[in-house]
């Protein structure tokens, strides 16, 4: 998500019309909504196949590659898309952002992890500062209503409320699965000032108009995978302006994925790590800062090494970036 707002912060600065607002079509909302439901039949599908997490479906020899790159610490990040049989699915006056990242945590618990997705009053400490706020407002079993406020600031501060419906589904012992999808999200103008103010929904700048997310967990291997596929939905870049920020816009988005699963992962096993911890020794900072990046690869895929500054990564991580055929060309 932090990648699509810095690239629409640069395209309404780049436009001058930071003043303007952008409707939502219902054209543009119908689209998104049969893209998901192509999306989620397809996800379905791969799970009634024993392809529960994205890399489960990658041919041999290159699924065997990337379970021992995510049991060697690395992060796995891909491109993802739906379409209605071989056609792919656009929304008109509208971009769809849909990406997927799995990462491994050995020695974690499956009731470990799924007590840190959600637990949702905390997330605006786990994943900060992505998100400011956070609240759940009611369990009715699997089920559950929250509340974030995310929070952007690149050349313009962007804060955004928003409501989820979220599902929770435990897929035999080892599997379980939490979709967020939103119901609404406002755009916050003049935010901790006295004329603190939502813009209409659907009539904003258009940073973002959806955003649904599926977290997997797979507790296997001595430890627990943890996959987020999300899928937003954003306002379109006039052709003026495309060549610049397309890049930006529909890059992988690297940083959002990062900090989402390594966030997980320090909770996580900051969570293991209490019971042995004195009370007398001061919190450490469990960020997930990134301090060098060093890229290489070749034509199906790219290797980012990335020398972080929380504890929990102990110095240095690889990041495997592969991308779809749309996904090439954009980075």
């Amino acid at each position: 998500m932090r990648t699509i707002l810095v690239g629409l912060c640069i395209l309404v600065d780049l436009a001058g019309t930071a003043a303007r607002a952008t409707e939502l079509k219902p054209d543009t909302a119908a689209a998104f909504d049969r893209y998901v439901h192509a999306m989620e039949a397809r996800m379905d599908e791969e799970a009634g196949r024993d392809q529960f997490l994205v890399v489960d479906r990658l041919p041999e020899p290159r699924r065997t590659e990337a379970y021992g790159q995510l049991k060697n610490g690395q992060v796995y990040i891909e491109a993802m898309s739906a379409r209605e049989g071989d056609r792919p699915i656009k929304a008109p006056s509208g971009l769809i952002h849909h990406w997927a990242g799995v990462i491994f945590i050995p020695r974690a618990t499956f009731s470990e992890v799924t007590e840190v997705l959600r637990d949702y009053d905390c997330h605006e400490d786990t994943y900060k500062p992505q998100i400011r706020r956070s609240k759940l407002i009611e369990r009715n079993g699997d089920e559950s209503k929250i509340y974030f406020q995310f929070f952007n600031h690149s050349i313009v501060t962007v804060i955004l409320n928003a409501n989820f419906d979220v599902r929770d589904t435990q897929f035999g012992s080892g599997r379980f699965q939490t979709v967020s999808r939103s119901t609404r999200i406002a755009e916050i103008e003049n935010a901790d000032s006295p004329n603190e103010h939502e813009k209409p929904v659907g009539n904003d700048h258009g940073y973002m108009w959806r955003l649904y997310t599926y977290w997997r967990i797979e507790e296997k291997d001595g430890g627990v995978y943890v996959q987020n596929e999300s899928v937003s939905l954003s306002r379109t870049v006039p052709a003026l302006l495309a060549f610049v920020v397309n890049p930006l816009v529909k890059s992988i988005p690297r940083n959002v994925l990062i900090h989402l699963l390594t966030d997980t992962r320090n909770a996580v096993e900051k969570a293991e790590a209490i019971p042995s911890t004195p009370a007398t020794e001061p919190p450490k900072n469990e960020g997930t800062g990134v301090g060098r990046a060093e890229i290489s690869g070749s034509a199906d895929g790219l290797y980012l090494s990335v020398c972080g500054q929380s504890p929990a990564c102990s110095g240095k991580s690889d990041i495997l970036l592969t991308v779809s055929s749309g996904g090439l060309e954009a980075w």
